[in-house]
Protein backbone atom coordinates (compact mmCIF):
# COMPACT_ATOMS: atom_id res chain seq x y z
CA UNK A 1 0.00 0.00 0.00
CA UNK A 2 2.43 2.37 0.64
CA UNK A 3 4.61 1.92 -2.41
CA UNK A 4 1.42 2.58 -4.14
CA UNK A 5 0.36 5.79 -2.67
CA UNK A 6 4.40 6.83 -3.21
CA UNK A 7 3.24 5.80 -6.91
CA UNK A 8 -0.04 7.74 -7.35
CA UNK A 9 2.11 10.66 -5.03
CA UNK A 10 4.77 10.76 -7.73
CA UNK A 11 2.36 10.85 -10.75
CA UNK A 12 0.02 13.56 -9.36
CA UNK A 13 2.77 15.52 -7.90
CA UNK A 14 1.48 15.56 -5.06
CA UNK A 15 3.64 18.54 -3.03
CA UNK A 16 2.56 20.81 -5.73
CA UNK A 17 -1.14 19.94 -4.84
CA UNK A 18 -2.52 23.36 -3.25
CA UNK A 19 -1.63 25.26 -6.22
CA UNK A 20 -3.68 24.55 -8.69
CA UNK A 21 -6.82 25.02 -6.71
CA UNK A 22 -4.91 28.58 -5.66
CA UNK A 23 -4.70 29.87 -9.21
CA UNK A 24 -7.60 28.80 -10.76
CA UNK A 25 -9.36 30.38 -7.47
CA UNK A 26 -7.84 33.50 -8.24
CA UNK A 27 -9.45 33.79 -11.46
CA UNK A 28 -12.95 33.27 -9.62
CA UNK A 29 -12.22 35.43 -6.90
CA UNK A 30 -11.81 38.64 -9.78
CA UNK A 31 -14.97 37.31 -11.25
CA UNK A 32 -16.57 38.00 -7.58
CA UNK A 33 -15.29 41.52 -7.49
CA UNK A 34 -16.61 42.01 -11.43
CA UNK A 35 -19.81 40.56 -10.70
CA UNK A 36 -20.72 39.89 -7.45
CA UNK A 37 -22.21 37.38 -5.93
CA UNK A 38 -19.82 35.77 -3.78
CA UNK A 39 -19.99 32.43 -2.61
CA UNK A 40 -17.94 29.45 -0.30
CA UNK A 41 -20.11 27.35 -1.64
CA UNK A 42 -18.92 27.78 -4.96
CA UNK A 43 -15.37 28.78 -4.16
CA UNK A 44 -15.18 24.85 -2.56
CA UNK A 45 -16.79 23.70 -5.99
CA UNK A 46 -14.13 25.38 -8.22
CA UNK A 47 -11.43 24.20 -6.36
CA UNK A 48 -12.06 20.75 -6.72
CA UNK A 49 -12.75 21.43 -10.06
CA UNK A 50 -9.23 23.16 -10.40
CA UNK A 51 -7.74 20.16 -8.12
CA UNK A 52 -9.22 17.67 -10.31
CA UNK A 53 -8.52 19.25 -13.66
CA UNK A 54 -5.38 19.98 -13.03
CA UNK A 55 -4.21 16.74 -11.18
CA UNK A 56 -5.55 14.63 -14.50
CA UNK A 57 -3.71 16.94 -17.20
CA UNK A 58 -0.25 15.75 -15.13
CA UNK A 59 -1.29 12.21 -14.96
CA UNK A 60 -2.20 12.20 -18.87
CA UNK A 61 1.06 13.86 -19.37
CA UNK A 62 2.95 10.88 -18.13
CA UNK A 63 0.42 8.32 -19.83
CA UNK A 64 1.16 9.81 -23.28
CA UNK A 65 4.84 10.19 -22.64
CA UNK A 66 4.98 6.75 -20.93
CA UNK A 67 7.02 5.01 -23.63
CA UNK A 68 9.47 8.25 -24.38
CA UNK A 69 10.11 8.81 -20.69
CA UNK A 70 11.74 5.07 -20.23
CA UNK A 71 14.72 6.68 -21.81
CA UNK A 72 15.50 9.46 -19.30
CA UNK A 73 19.06 10.01 -18.32
CA UNK A 74 19.56 12.49 -15.82
CA UNK A 75 17.16 12.39 -12.63
CA UNK A 76 17.39 15.58 -11.57
CA UNK A 77 13.85 17.48 -12.70
CA UNK A 78 11.90 14.34 -12.09
CA UNK A 79 13.30 14.24 -8.29
CA UNK A 80 11.84 18.33 -8.32
CA UNK A 81 8.72 17.42 -9.76
CA UNK A 82 8.27 13.94 -7.93
CA UNK A 83 8.02 13.88 -3.91
CA UNK A 84 9.58 10.32 -4.03
CA UNK A 85 11.53 11.26 -7.38
CA UNK A 86 10.22 8.74 -9.38
CA UNK A 87 8.20 7.82 -12.97
CA UNK A 88 5.52 5.09 -12.03
CA UNK A 89 4.75 4.11 -15.59
CA UNK A 90 7.84 3.33 -17.23
CA UNK A 91 9.25 2.33 -13.59
CA UNK A 92 6.32 -0.29 -13.47
CA UNK A 93 4.86 1.15 -10.34
CA UNK A 94 2.13 1.96 -11.90
CA UNK A 95 0.14 0.41 -14.86
CA UNK A 96 -0.09 2.25 -18.13
CA UNK A 97 -3.84 1.59 -18.05
CA UNK A 98 -3.94 2.08 -14.16
CA UNK A 99 -2.59 5.66 -14.84
CA UNK A 100 -5.34 5.99 -17.40
CA UNK A 101 -8.10 4.91 -15.59
CA UNK A 102 -6.65 7.63 -12.95
CA UNK A 103 -7.17 10.15 -15.35
CA UNK A 104 -10.80 9.31 -16.10
CA UNK A 105 -11.26 9.56 -12.35
CA UNK A 106 -9.60 13.28 -12.47
CA UNK A 107 -11.19 14.86 -15.04
CA UNK A 108 -14.73 12.74 -14.80
CA UNK A 109 -14.87 14.14 -11.16
CA UNK A 110 -13.87 17.67 -12.58
CA UNK A 111 -16.18 17.53 -15.13
CA UNK A 112 -18.74 16.29 -12.74
CA UNK A 113 -18.93 19.13 -10.50
CA UNK A 114 -17.98 22.33 -13.37
CA UNK A 115 -21.29 20.27 -14.95
CA UNK A 116 -23.38 21.57 -11.82
CA UNK A 117 -22.66 25.32 -12.51
CA UNK A 118 -25.67 27.22 -13.97
CA UNK A 119 -25.12 27.69 -17.65
CA UNK A 120 -23.12 29.34 -19.44
CA UNK A 121 -20.38 28.66 -16.97
CA UNK A 122 -20.52 24.94 -17.18
CA UNK A 123 -20.16 24.89 -20.54
CA UNK A 124 -17.10 27.24 -20.55
CA UNK A 125 -15.28 25.63 -18.30
CA UNK A 126 -16.19 22.27 -20.18
CA UNK A 127 -14.82 23.61 -23.03
CA UNK A 128 -11.55 24.52 -22.02
CA UNK A 129 -11.00 21.59 -20.20
CA UNK A 130 -11.96 19.54 -22.98
CA UNK A 131 -9.44 21.91 -24.99
CA UNK A 132 -7.04 21.91 -22.31
CA UNK A 133 -6.69 17.64 -22.49
CA UNK A 134 -6.71 17.66 -26.49
CA UNK A 135 -3.75 20.55 -26.37
CA UNK A 136 -1.65 18.34 -23.83
CA UNK A 137 -2.03 15.48 -26.06
CA UNK A 138 -1.11 17.41 -29.30
CA UNK A 139 1.80 18.93 -27.23
CA UNK A 140 3.49 15.81 -26.10
CA UNK A 141 2.79 14.20 -29.69
CA UNK A 142 3.45 17.12 -32.15
CA UNK A 143 7.06 18.23 -30.02
CA UNK A 144 8.33 14.75 -31.10
CA UNK A 145 8.89 15.44 -34.46
CA UNK A 146 8.59 19.57 -35.18
CA UNK A 147 10.87 21.68 -36.71
CA UNK A 148 9.41 25.00 -35.65
CA UNK A 149 8.01 24.93 -31.80
CA UNK A 150 4.38 24.76 -32.70
CA UNK A 151 4.03 22.18 -29.45
CA UNK A 152 5.11 24.98 -27.49
CA UNK A 153 3.10 27.79 -28.50
CA UNK A 154 -0.06 26.42 -28.80
CA UNK A 155 0.36 23.98 -25.74
CA UNK A 156 1.07 26.26 -23.22
CA UNK A 157 -2.08 27.67 -23.70
CA UNK A 158 -3.56 25.31 -21.60
CA UNK A 159 -1.81 26.65 -18.90
CA UNK A 160 -2.99 30.25 -19.59
CA UNK A 161 -6.46 29.37 -20.03
CA UNK A 162 -6.83 27.70 -16.41
CA UNK A 163 -7.30 30.97 -14.15
CA UNK A 164 -9.47 32.18 -17.36
CA UNK A 165 -11.90 28.87 -16.22
CA UNK A 166 -11.59 30.03 -12.72
CA UNK A 167 -12.77 33.35 -13.48
CA UNK A 168 -15.69 31.87 -16.19
CA UNK A 169 -16.75 29.73 -13.10
CA UNK A 170 -18.93 32.94 -12.16
CA UNK A 171 -17.76 35.13 -14.90
CA UNK A 172 -18.12 35.77 -18.58
CA UNK A 173 -15.69 36.39 -21.48
CA UNK A 174 -14.94 40.00 -21.31
CA UNK A 175 -11.97 42.02 -21.04
CA UNK A 176 -10.43 40.87 -17.77
CA UNK A 177 -10.86 37.21 -19.28
CA UNK A 178 -8.17 38.45 -22.24
CA UNK A 179 -6.24 40.02 -19.58
CA UNK A 180 -5.54 37.34 -17.12
CA UNK A 181 -5.12 34.93 -20.39
CA UNK A 182 -2.51 37.66 -21.41
CA UNK A 183 -0.82 37.98 -18.31
CA UNK A 184 -0.25 34.09 -17.97
CA UNK A 185 0.48 32.85 -21.57
CA UNK A 186 4.00 34.68 -21.76
CA UNK A 187 4.67 33.38 -18.41
CA UNK A 188 4.08 29.84 -18.88
CA UNK A 189 6.44 30.24 -22.20
CA UNK A 190 9.31 31.52 -20.45
CA UNK A 191 8.58 28.92 -17.95
CA UNK A 192 8.06 25.80 -20.18
CA UNK A 193 11.73 27.32 -21.53
CA UNK A 194 12.99 26.98 -18.24
CA UNK A 195 11.91 23.89 -17.32
CA UNK A 196 12.83 22.44 -21.09
CA UNK A 197 16.91 24.05 -20.05
CA UNK A 198 17.01 21.97 -16.77
CA UNK A 199 16.28 18.89 -18.64
CA UNK A 200 17.98 19.24 -21.56
CA UNK A 201 19.91 16.03 -21.51
CA UNK A 202 16.46 14.25 -21.27
CA UNK A 203 14.78 15.45 -24.40
CA UNK A 204 17.99 14.90 -26.12
CA UNK A 205 17.53 11.45 -25.26
CA UNK A 206 13.83 11.12 -26.31
CA UNK A 207 14.24 13.43 -29.62
CA UNK A 208 12.11 15.40 -27.99
CA UNK A 209 12.50 18.93 -30.33
CA UNK A 210 12.25 21.61 -26.92
CA UNK A 211 13.36 24.71 -27.39
CA UNK A 212 17.15 24.28 -26.40
CA UNK A 213 16.96 21.41 -28.41
CA UNK A 214 15.56 23.16 -31.44
CA UNK A 215 17.57 26.93 -30.86
CA UNK A 216 20.26 25.70 -28.59
CA UNK A 217 20.92 26.86 -25.01
CA UNK A 218 21.30 30.41 -25.93
CA UNK A 219 18.27 30.27 -28.43
CA UNK A 220 16.77 29.02 -24.93
CA UNK A 221 17.76 31.58 -22.61
CA UNK A 222 16.69 34.34 -25.37
CA UNK A 223 13.45 32.57 -25.25
CA UNK A 224 13.15 32.91 -21.41
CA UNK A 225 14.38 36.64 -21.72
CA UNK A 226 12.09 37.54 -24.21
CA UNK A 227 8.96 35.92 -22.97
CA UNK A 228 9.74 37.21 -19.24
CA UNK A 229 9.85 40.54 -20.67
CA UNK A 230 6.50 40.53 -22.36
CA UNK A 231 5.14 38.66 -19.30
CA UNK A 232 6.40 42.12 -17.09
CA UNK A 233 4.88 44.50 -19.62
CA UNK A 234 1.41 42.64 -19.20
CA UNK A 235 2.07 42.37 -15.51
CA UNK A 236 1.92 46.25 -15.46
CA UNK A 237 -0.88 46.36 -17.88
CA UNK A 238 -3.37 43.67 -15.56
CA UNK A 239 -2.27 45.03 -12.53
CA UNK A 240 -3.36 48.74 -13.20
CA UNK A 241 -6.70 47.66 -13.79
CA UNK A 242 -6.47 45.83 -10.81
CA UNK A 243 -5.27 48.31 -8.16
CA UNK A 244 -2.06 49.10 -5.87
CA UNK A 245 -2.14 45.33 -3.98
CA UNK A 246 -2.30 43.61 -7.00
CA UNK A 247 0.74 46.11 -8.51
CA UNK A 248 2.72 45.58 -5.23
CA UNK A 249 2.42 41.71 -5.82
CA UNK A 250 2.90 41.50 -8.96
CA UNK A 251 6.56 43.55 -8.26
CA UNK A 252 7.33 40.98 -5.79
CA UNK A 253 6.80 38.37 -8.25
CA UNK A 254 9.09 40.19 -11.21
CA UNK A 255 11.63 40.19 -8.98
CA UNK A 256 11.66 36.85 -8.49
CA UNK A 257 11.08 36.07 -12.04
CA UNK A 258 14.14 38.47 -12.52
CA UNK A 259 16.19 36.82 -10.19
CA UNK A 260 15.21 33.50 -11.96
CA UNK A 261 15.62 34.91 -15.19
CA UNK A 262 19.43 36.34 -13.94
CA UNK A 263 20.57 32.92 -12.88
CA UNK A 264 18.97 31.41 -16.26
CA UNK A 265 21.35 34.31 -18.48
CA UNK A 266 24.62 33.96 -16.68
CA UNK A 267 24.58 30.24 -16.38
CA UNK A 268 23.01 28.87 -19.46
CA UNK A 269 23.37 25.58 -18.05
CA UNK A 270 20.92 22.09 -17.07
CA UNK A 271 22.40 23.23 -13.31
CA UNK A 272 21.10 26.63 -14.14
CA UNK A 273 17.34 26.30 -15.08
CA UNK A 274 17.25 23.98 -12.31
CA UNK A 275 18.08 26.65 -9.79
CA UNK A 276 15.95 29.10 -11.68
CA UNK A 277 12.44 26.71 -11.47
CA UNK A 278 11.88 27.57 -8.01
CA UNK A 279 12.01 30.97 -8.31
CA UNK A 280 9.96 30.95 -11.43
CA UNK A 281 7.02 28.54 -9.73
CA UNK A 282 6.94 30.57 -6.77
CA UNK A 283 5.89 33.92 -8.95
CA UNK A 284 3.05 31.51 -9.98
CA UNK A 285 1.95 31.45 -5.93
CA UNK A 286 2.81 35.21 -5.49
CA UNK A 287 0.54 35.88 -8.62
CA UNK A 288 -2.25 33.76 -7.59
CA UNK A 289 -2.47 35.29 -3.54
CA UNK A 290 -2.08 38.72 -5.55
CA UNK A 291 -4.79 38.52 -7.53
CA UNK A 292 -7.00 37.23 -4.21
CA UNK A 293 -5.39 40.24 -2.31
CA UNK A 294 -6.42 43.31 -4.54
CA UNK A 295 -10.47 41.37 -4.47
CA UNK A 296 -10.64 41.17 -0.52
CA UNK A 297 -8.31 44.16 0.71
Amino acid sequence: MRETLAALADLTRAHFFFVWPLLFCSGLALAFANYGGFSWELVGRAALIGLFGFEAGLVLNDYVDREHDRRDIDGSLTRYWRPFGARPIPEGRVSPRAAFALFLILAGSAAAIAATLPAPHNLYVLGIMGYSYLVEYFYQTKKRRQTLPLAQVVGRTDFALFPVAGYLVHGSPDAAALLIFLFFYPWALAHLAANDIADVANDRARRMATIPVLYGMRGAVLWVLGFAAVHAAMALVFGLTLGPVALAGFAAGLILLGAATCLILRGKSPAAGMRALPLIHATLIVYAAAIIAAVVL
